[in-house]
């Protein structure tokens, strides 16, 4: 793994009391409320959190689509100012462009970065349809996929242009059950061949607990960090076994009872 100068591994976040309004004629609503969060280059960590959280308002500042009311973000110890292609967002639904092939989605990525030839996209494109088993449906159609090989071309579009921070809003939420189990795997074996530091955001507490090295479980409105919770647990991991659901189990118990604490102050 590359190194930045300070002897650090590239794809550091660090989140400095991130506040976030959003004000409408009717009501003022704080989305975020002092988010602190330090995320290492190459760790795998899972924001949680009920509805209205938070989470996807805190990934798009990380990305540098919103900008907060306070606080600040530093990429590798850069403060983010706006979208950057070293910290790429692959969003809920696949977000595919239906007017290109699979092939032209992906490559479409690798036009972020201006030093690549025209052979050498193709090359890094076809790789890595390649890593997600997309190969033979280079020349598809889009509407020609299902909902998880749409996902698959998206994944693979975000990590073509080789970012430091891939940065995940729910990709698998729409999914059905057996579409979600492979690309579970999927995700797992990317992301220990290729160490990209990862944030996910998820509802489901299993799916942090299978695929996080941290999940920090984060308050209904305002949004703040209640607990983290390291998961020393060894990959590739198995959604049904007792130890991840005795994980999952401790956090859903510290949100229940948070919530359960708002309801009767």
């Amino acid at each position: 793994m590359n190194r930045e100068p300070n002897g650090a591994a590239p794809g550091t976040v660090a989140v400095e009391g991130i506040t976030k309004w959003f004000r409408t004629p009717r009501a003022n609503v704080q989305a975020l409320d002092g988010i602190f969060l330090n995320v290492m280059g190459g760790e795998f960590v899972c924001l949680v959190g009920p509805s209205g959280c938070g989470k996807t308002t805190l990934l798009d500042i990380i990305a540098g689509l919103t900008k907060p009311d306070a606080g600040r973000v530093l990429a590798d110890d850069r403060p983010v100012e706006g979208p950057g292609r070293h910290r790429l967002v692959m969003f809920q639904e696949s977000a595919l462009f239906p007017w290109l092939t699979v092939l032209g989605n992906v490559l479409f990525g690798l036009k972020l970065n201006p030093n690549l030839t025209r052979l050498q996209r193709l090359q890094i494109a076809n790789a890595h349809l390649q890593l997600v088993g997309l190969e033979k449906f280079a020349a598809a159609n889009v509407h020609e996929l299902s909902g998880g090989m749409k996902q698959r071309v998206a994944l693979a579009r975000s990590l073509a242009p080789d970012p430091r921070v891939l940065l995940m809003d729910e990709p698998l939420a729409a999914l059905d059950a057996l579409t979600r189990e492979q690309l579970y795997k999927d995700i797992q074996r990317i992301w220990q061949s290729r160490r990209k530091t990862i944030l996910l955001v998820t509802h489901n507490v299993r799916e942090a607990v299978r695929l996080g090295d941290r999940v920090v479980l984060l308050s209904p409105r305002p949004g703040r960090i209640l607990q983290e919770f390291r998961i020393p647990l060894p990959r590739p991991r198995d959604i049904n076994s007792v130890e991840l659901a005795g994980y999952a189990s401790r956090i859903t118990a510290v949100l229940k009872a948070h919530m359960n604490e708002q309801m009767t102050g």
